[in-house]
């Protein structure tokens, strides 16, 4: 059937509307669960195990799950995906997931939270993360590109096994698998304790099976087609600016998985605010100043692509491959996340707010 799809609407499109079926159930999963890495930092930086702490650690358990589960029974390779085959940077996993980290506090929340609210109808979140997705670019492409290659380059480290975690310790991605499944019942352990519902636990669980399904719907069309495709998951700052600037710069725009994945999280997260009912217009007000927003949205445009993704796409996408720069990125989103806000509650860092 996928070779039928291929030959009859090419490469791109097939790519395209896997994207868009992932987008659609990470969109509505995240909406729902109130999937956010930043809530989950404010909970531990405050010294408790919340509600949101049990969701995200359902969210990666269950994606490491799947990638290790589907790896160790023979149906997914990623040896040769980008964040464990190519050179990897140490220097900007840890600058550029610390600068992501304190970004997400003070724009209140991470690149996928922004575009999962802006679906609800948050103007704030929209403002912001198209800020977060020109800042991005510049940092890819622009004017930032030589900062930005300048930081990535102090510490290298090469692709393969250097840059495997199970590798360097020696592990199978069937123990990976079963140790994930341990956090995972502790993570539906904690939200029982936490009294969080169980449609959102199990949404949480939803989030990081469609990270797994990213990376076997792309395995799966990197096999049957004739064409070098590279296989990807779930990531927003990356696809978020192709598709910006294909849309500025472009009268058509090339079709590929992270097109399809942008759209389709935005149509999922919408569907579902509007069937619970929590869709409703937000604007920036008094309690919040557009200038917070706009300083958190550029340090997470380039500390993403410094860090070589954001929550989602380091600390979900490639955490659940083990990639080495992964860890460290999302270790150091943790440590800058929990650093800002404890800074903010005792008045040491100060932005505007008025």
């Amino acid at each position: 059937m996928l070779e039928t799809l291929i030959d009859t609407y090419g490469d791109g499109a097939v790519l395209a509307m896997a994207g868009a079926l992932v987008g659609v159930i990470f969109g509505a999963a995240a909406q729902h669960s109130r999937f956010c890495l930043r809530a989950a930092t404010i909970e531990v930086a405050e010294r408790g195990l919340g509600p949101r702490l049990s969701i995200w650690i359902i969210a990666f358990s269950a994606g490491v799950l799947a990638v290790q589960g589907a790896i160790a029974t023979g149906v997914l390779d990623v040896s040769e995906a980008r964040p464990l085959a190519a050179t990897g940077s140490m220097s900007g996993a840890i600058i550029g997931g610390l600068m992501f980290g304190a970004g997400m506090i003070l724009a209140r929340g991470c690149a996928s939270r922004l575009l999962v609210l802006s679906a609800t109808g948050n103007l704030r979140a929209l403002v912001t993360g198209l800020v977060l997705t020109i800042v991005a670019q510049s940092a890819l492409r622009g004017a930032l590109s030589p900062a930005r290659e300048g930081l990535a380059t102090l510490w290298l480290v090469p692709g393969g096994e250097a840059r495997s975690i199970l590798s360097q310790l020696g592990m199978s991605p069937l123990v990976a698998a079963c140790i994930a499944a341990l956090v995972l019942i502790a993570g539906f352990a904690l939200a029982l304790a936490r009294h969080v519902r169980l449609s959102h636990a199990i949404a949480g669980m939803a989030v990081g099976l469609a990270v797994g399904l990213g990376w076997l719907v792309t395995y799966m069309i990197a096999q049957t087609s004739f064409e070098v495709i590279a296989i990807s998951s779930v990531t927003f700052t990356g696809p978020s600016t192709d598709t910006l600037m294909g849309l500025v710069n472009s009268t058509s725009l090339p079709l590929g998985f992270g097109v399809g994945l942008v759209p389709g999280v935005f149509a999922g997260a919408a569907t579902m605010a509007l069937l619970t009912r929590d869709w409703k217009i937000e604007r920036f007000g008094p309690d919040t100043p557009m200038e917070r927003y706009l300083i958190g949205a550029a340090l997470m445009g380039f500390g993403s692509m410094l860090a070589g993704g954001c929550a989602v796409g380091a600390g979900m996408s490639g955490g659940a491959i083990f990639a080495l720069t992964a860890w460290v990125a999302v270790g150091c989103m943790w440590i800058g996340a929990m650093a800002t806000h404890l800074m903010l509650g005792r008045g040491v860092v100060m932005v505007p707010t008025t």
